[in-house]
């Protein structure tokens, strides 16, 4: 399998992240982004958002951290990280999306504007941000984990962009429970970091 990939993107870490504490085999193939190599062909036949990670598997091509998040699981990595029921299925699901949407346009959103020059309204940014980290420290106050009481996809999904929020400007102190939860994460065997993580 071979995995398109940007060594500083918090969605193509939840993919290397997830392969090596499953100890799924991936081969990285590395793409330019800043000449847009991911606007030009071959790449944008293989995904025509524009958009990496890419996950190739023989004639799979699939786009999206979350959806590739699932695909290794559910093929490679068992119900530890994606379960077979489908109540816990969702259980774990809902993070995804709180991946895909509040953590995206917070604090990996706050991230763009700081460290790479995005015009997004940073206010915006910052406001979603404090309503997502406190959702997530409030849960964090009673659960060790995300999801189903062990690491699962969710803890994959959420880490990489809420472990990298100093990064827009964003200081986790006022968190606690995230913080012990990040630490959780890395303890975890096979985790590997990426830059500022």
């Amino acid at each position: 399998m071979k995995l398109y990939d940007l060594e500083l993107s918090g969605n193509c870490y939840k993919v290397r992240l997830l392969a090596a504490l499953a100890g799924i085999e991936l081969e990285i193939i590395p793409v330019d982004f800043l000449d847009g190599e991911h606007k030009r062909a071959p790449l944008i036949d293989k995904n025509p958002w524009g958009e990496i990670p890419i996950l190739e598997d023989g004639e799979l091509i699939l786009r999206d951290a979350q959806a590739i998040l699932i695909y290794l699981a559910n093929k490679h990595a068992g119900a530890q990280w994606w379960p077979e029921d489908a109540a816990l299925q969702a259980q774990v699901a809902q993070w995804l999306f709180t991946a895909a949407n509040e953590i995206q346009h917070g604090p990996n959103a706050a991230r763009l504007v700081d460290k790479f020059g995005y015009t997004l309204n940073k206010a915006d940014t910052l406001a979603m941000s404090a309503r997502i980290l406190g959702l997530l420290e409030s849960h964090l106050n009673q659960h060790e984990w995300l999801a189903l009481n062990r690491p699962t996809l969710a803890e994959c999904a959420v880490f990489p962009y809420v472990a990298l929020a100093h990064e827009g400007g964003i200081q986790l102190s006022d968190y606690p429970a995230i913080g012990r939860w990040i630490k959780r994460i890395k303890a975890l065997p096979g985790f590997i970091p990426m830059p500022a993580i």
